[in-house]
């Protein structure tokens, strides 16, 4: 029997980051001010949708530009049929490094550092290729025109075909070119990105105790709301939203909901997700918790892997959490305990003391 459907980019258009990351690149201009690495600043990512129709136009004129989108949806194609080939070629090539974690962890900080270690610039280096707001992955969500779990493949490989732009001509290590990515959206998919990013890919879990990153959730989203209550101010918080109501049967729970029991749910349900979705399956897996001292060590283990001959950079704390949220601390603990119990069936040690520590629940 024969079939045959067709697909055009009518309904799967290309991505705004991946068609700016190509237009950018044909004008010859430097990725030189980015701040997705700046562990103090409170700016929010400038909205990839905007100028999309200039951007595009600039790729299609091209040649080279055309050659790129072609390469995106050959590798797509593979993706859905399973053509491992392409997927082997570029594991054979790229050692990817990921920092997954939820967000407000110590993340970017452990991925601007593995940029520096490596030689590079993290200010020079596009959001979408080190940051975690590239390629998608979420909570499986249907609506008219939209299937999450397809839009997953297709940035992946857009992802793909911006690595080996971007990453071509570095210098290779132990026979590969490495690549550090910040992949926050890992845990929504995780047997999806071991299997895609090689069984020798690295990854590497921050965890901080949720009363502290809950705290700096709300300091980056304008502070805690005036009356206590959850809402949605920042990409982090409509994650926190979209989580709870994925498992929700009502959409109206979280009105009136208490910001902190609403920022716990997400944290206990993303960390469950980490060691259940098939992470675990991974051979090099490093968990890293919170703290000035474990994460400029895990920063410095890579300038002295790489020979950067740098000093890993300062990583700032306070004492903020314990101090204004006494109350929060117990409230915590049952979730911790419940994760940490999870993550122990999955194989995965979860640091529960370390986290604890009052010089690390900060």
């Amino acid at each position: 029997m024969g079939l045959e459907f067709k697909l055009s980019d009518r309904e799967l258009p290309v991505s705004p980051v991946f068609v700016h990351f190509l237009a950018r690149v044909l004008q010859g201009l430097p990725f030189d001010r980015e701040i997705w690495a700046e562990q103090r600043s409170e700016s929010l990512s400038p909205n990839q949708v905007d100028g999309v129709g200039n951007a595009a136009a600039i790729v299609m004129g091209s040649s080279w530009g055309r050659e790129q989108l072609a390469r995106a949806y050959t590798l797509l194609f593979a993706l859905i049929t399973g053509d491992l080939g392409p997927l082997y070629e570029l594991q054979s090539r790229f050692q990817f490094v990921t920092v997954i974690g939820i967000p407000r962890t110590g993340g970017s900080y452990l991925t601007a550092e593995l940029y520096r270690a490596l030689g590079m610039v993290p200010e020079r280096t596009p959001n979408g290729i080190a940051h975690d707001s590239f390629p998608e992955a979420a909570p499986f969500h249907l609506q008219s025109g939209i299937n999450s779990w397809i839009v997953s493949l297709k940035t992946m490989a857009e992802y793909f075909t911006m690595v080996e732009i971007f990453f071509g001509n570095q210098k290779p290590h132990s026979g590969k070119i490495v690549v550090p990515k910040k992949l926050t959206k890992a845990a929504y998919a995780g047997g999806f990105f071991h299997r895609v990013l090689g069984e020798g890919a690295e990854h590497v879990l921050t965890v901080r105790n949720p009363v502290a990153s809950c705290l700096s959730t709300y300091e980056k989203s304008g502070g805690l709301p005036a009356n206590g209550r959850f809402a949605v101010r920042s990409n982090i918080e409509e994650w926190c939203r979209r989580d709870i109501q994925h498992t929700s049967r009502c959409a109206e729970e979280l009105n009136g909901m208490d910001y902190f029991d609403a920022y716990l749910r997400y944290w206990e349900q993303y960390h469950m997700s980490i060691a259940m979705t098939g992470l675990s399956a991974s051979r090099n897996l490093k968990i890293v918790a919170y703290g000035k001292s474990a994460l400029q060590s895990s920063a410095q283990s890579y300038h002295n892997r790489y020979k950067s001959g740098l000093q890993a950079s300062e990583f700032h704390t306070s004492d903020k959490a314990r101090r204004m949220h006494p109350g929060w601390i117990a409230r915590a603990q049952p979730a911790i305990d419940r994760i940490a119990a999870t993550w122990k069936l999955a194989g995965i040690p979860f640091p529960v003391e370390e986290i604890s520590q009052v010089g690390n629940l900060n």
